[in-house]
This record gives C-alpha cells, structure tokens and sequence, in this order.
C-alpha cells in the first residue's frame, strides 16, 4: 500500500500520542523526491481563542536550528572564508582549553569540544517560562563569554574524544559566522538559507512574527499539570534554537537537504557539503542496546545509522513550550517535518510517518518497538489476594515501579535489559546487588515477577 493509502493510520497514531502527552496542537508535513506530499494541522494553535493549526502555522523550531548554523558555516567554509580545523580563539575570545588542547570549529559542529554541557539553556528557558530556579543575565553572545569564563575547568574529554550536546558551542557558531561574514548571523541565515529557499515567513525576529496571522502560542505544564501560555525565547536564543519557521518552509528546507543542497534551481551547498554534514563524526552512544544500531553526531545532524535498512539523519529540539522534529532518510529521498506547541519530543511520530513513507511496518523500528513494549507494560499490578498493589509507570527509557508498605511508598527505577523476547527482562539496582525483574505472559495475561514477589496486571492505568 503506498503512503496516501496510509495516511489515515497516521493520523491516527499521531492523535493518539498527542492526547496521551497532552500536546495542545501540531503541524506535520512529509516529502518525497522534492515535493510535499503530505500536509495536515490538528488541534489548536490557540486553545483559549479556539483557532486551529494549519500547515502553515509557525512554531519556534528550537534545535532543528542547529542544523542551519551548521550549513551556514559550511557555506563558509565553501567559500574558503573558514576552515574546519581553525581552533574558535581565532574568532571569538574563548580561551578555553580542555585538558590543554585548542578547540577547532569542527569540534563545536559535532558537540565534541570536550567541554560539559553548562546548562545556560535550560537557564534561559526556565526564566522565559517562568519554571527557573536560577536564572543569568545572557542576552548576546558576549554575555554568554562572561557566563562559559572556567568552562574548561569542566572538561569531560580532549576535544574531538567524546559527544557532549553543547547548545553553547553553537551560540559561538553563531558568533563565529559574524566574525567571518561581517553580518549579525540573524542576516546571515536570512540572505543566504531563508531567502534563496524561498522560506518567506520563517524569522528569528519577534517583529515579523507579530505581523504573522497564524502563529501557535507556545504552552507549558505548570506545577499542577495544568496547560499554560507562554513566551517565544525571542533573541534569547539565536544559533542554537532560536528560528521561527512553519512545517511548509521546512519542507523546503528538507528537500534542499535531500536534493544535494540544491531546490529549485537554487544551489545553497555542494553535494559534497551535505554529504559531510550527514556523515557520522562522533558516537553520540558508545553501548547501544540489542536490536538498536548505532546513534552518531554529524554537523547539526543526529545520525541512526541502521534505521530499517538505511541511514537516519534528524534533529529535534524544544524551548519548553515549542518542539520539533525533521527526520530525514537521504537514500531514499524521503523526509518529514513536525512542530508542535509544547515541550513534547516528537521523534516517535517522526519516526512512524518515515517507516509509512518506506512502505514499511512502523514497529521495525527500534525506537518505537520499544516505546510501545514499555507502554504495555505499564499500570497497576495486583499480589495474592489482593494483599499488596505495584504501580509500574514509563518514565523516558525506564519503567519506574513504585511500592506501598503501610504508609511507606517506594520508587525504584527499572533498566531494559531485554525488550525483544516475549518475556521482557528488566534489573533493579541497589546498594550491594541487582535483582532481575521479568514481565511474563500466561493465559493472555502480564505477570509482574521479582525477588520473591508475584502480581497480575490488573489495569493499564
């Protein structure tokens, strides 16, 4: 069946996770060999007023930005402007030397510049939604110097020796290309991405967007799991997840990724270009699970490198109260783009409309076979007659099981160790041992098994 015969199930799918996750709307749009082919808004760009998501409805992006900043630098380095291995004090003043050694412009383009993620992100965020504990005055670049002064005393690795996602390092990609291309890097991305993609209502300016008629407000959760409006990061957040964009502009910006580098007879990068961009230059997962192939960093670009035959390159990103995916499979010429307005990671709906597009089943992949393997096993579990009750609940990668002993309750995590047989195999870590905890079927039912404990599954609530 092709993938308009398909698109009923994912619509469904993805109504499905926004209503589990609370998500208040959302824009997808897919590509195939350069042409949308597949474009849909559901639910409410604002749920007070009542109005709908269209297509065409703008989101901030948040890290799919990077994936801009990187192809700017590299439109740089095309032009013999920059290179890839000149260290980043030759353009900003960053003196920072992790364990001795000089940072070059390829290490911030990968995260592998040595250096721990310093947190000024989920800093900013936190003020502008009014979720902070601690908050810094970062509103430029500069003051982002004065916020990394002793990052190197933070070191994790030698530059080039390990992946830490440094949302940092791209504000000083940022400063990087002003330094070399003379413009504010807002410009730059204007005059040389936006414009010659024809992305005409995609900005980083607060002032465009409010001449804008259709544009999603941003929702967060407050502390009692109510949704509440919020603010874009306007000029908070520039290089590294600033842009705001629509799922119809960033179709043009994934067919241009997938097409070479070229859209309409308008050629942004050479082939070459984004070919290095999607190659993997660092492992972003040393270990990774049975059955889930290996996770790499390109330039601005994650990397699955064994999605159901092929290669995977995406990013996703969120401001708290705006997220998005582009996932992309390049040997196939095939894509797909999703905003939405809430902090929700959007990879498994990403990764769902990829696996239609390729004709194919939506559990072969990883990511979602084990997502949903987790979501089954979830709900209350229930002991001998009725004498003791287990709460398990999927918390990201993990089942967290809590247990009630009179007025004491107990949460403990639970580790996938194996989520590909039928009897799913977890461990439980304590002080001095770990203890196996399985989830068996018999008769139809799921059976909760650890220590000496035995319970029955009884809701999936």
């Amino acid at each position: 069946m092709t993938f308009q015969g398909r698109v009923e199930e994912l619509e469904n799918f993805i109504f499905r996770r926004m209503g589990e996750a609370e998500v208040i709307g959302l824009s997808v749009a897919t590509v195939e060999d350069g042409r949308v082919t597949y474009k849909r808004g559901i639910g409410f760009s604002n749920f007070e007023k009542g109005t709908s998501v269209t297509p065409r409805t703008t989101f901030c992006i948040g890290s799919v930005n990077k994936s801009f900043t990187a192809l700017a630098v590299m439109q740089l380095v095309e032009k013999g402007l920059l290179s890839l291995d000149d260290p980043i004090d030759r353009y900003v003043f960053f003196k920072a030397r992790p364990m001795g050694e000089p940072i070059l412009v390829r290490h911030l383009l990968s995260h592998s510049s040595g250096l721990a993620s310093l947190g000024y992100a989920e800093a900013t965020l936190g003020a502008v939604t009014e979720t902070y504990d601690t908050w810094f005055p970062i509103s430029s670049p500069r003051d982002l110097l004065i916020f990394m002064g002793g990052a190197e005393e933070w070191a994790l690795a030698r530059p080039g020796e390990r992946h830490a996602y440094l949302n940092e390092g791209y504000i000083l990609l940022g400063s990087i290309i002003e330094s070399v291309s003379g413009q504010e890097y807002t410009a730059y991305v204007r005059d040389n991405i936006l414009k010659p993609l024809g992305m005409d209502r995609s900005t980083f300016l607060e002032e465009d967007v409010k001449r804008d008629p259709d544009v999603a407000t941003p929702y967060v959760t407050n502390e009692e799991g109510v949704k509440v409006a919020t603010r874009y990061p306007y000029g908070q957040m520039l290089a590294d997840g600033g842009l705001m964009s629509n799922a119809l502009d960033m179709a043009r910006f994934a067919s241009m990724l997938l097409n070479g580098g070229e859209l309409d007879g308008k050629q942004l990068a050479r082939p070459e270009t984004i070919q290095t961009m999607m190659e993997p230059k660092i492992r972003t997962v040393e270990e990774p699970l049975p059955g889930t192939g290996h996770h790499a960093y390109g330039y601005g670009m994650r990397i699955k490198e064994e999605f159901m035959g092929g290669k995977l390159v995406y990013h996703s990103g969120s401001v708290f109260g705006s997220s998005g995916y582009m996932g992309l499979l390049p040997d196939e010429g095939v894509g797909v783009v999703i905003l939405a307005n809430g902090g929700y990671f959007l990879e498994d709906m990403g990764e769902y409309a990829l696996a239609l597009l390729l004709g194919r089943d939506p559990m072969e992949a990883p990511y979602l076979r084990r997502t949903t393997a987790l979501d089954s096993l979830a709900g209350t579990y229930r002991t001998f007659k009725a004498t003791s009750d287990y709460k398990v609940e999927r918390s990201g990668g993990l089942l967290n099981l809590t247990m009630s002993f009179g007025r004491r309750t107990y949460t403990v995590p639970l580790a996938p160790v194996d989520l590909e047989a039928e009897t799913k195999l977890f461990r439980m870590y304590g002080v001095e041992s770990t203890t196996p905890v399985e989830f068996v079927k018999r008769d139809g039912d799921t059976y909760l098994v650890f220590d000496r404990n035995l319970a029955k599954k009884v809701s999936g609530d």
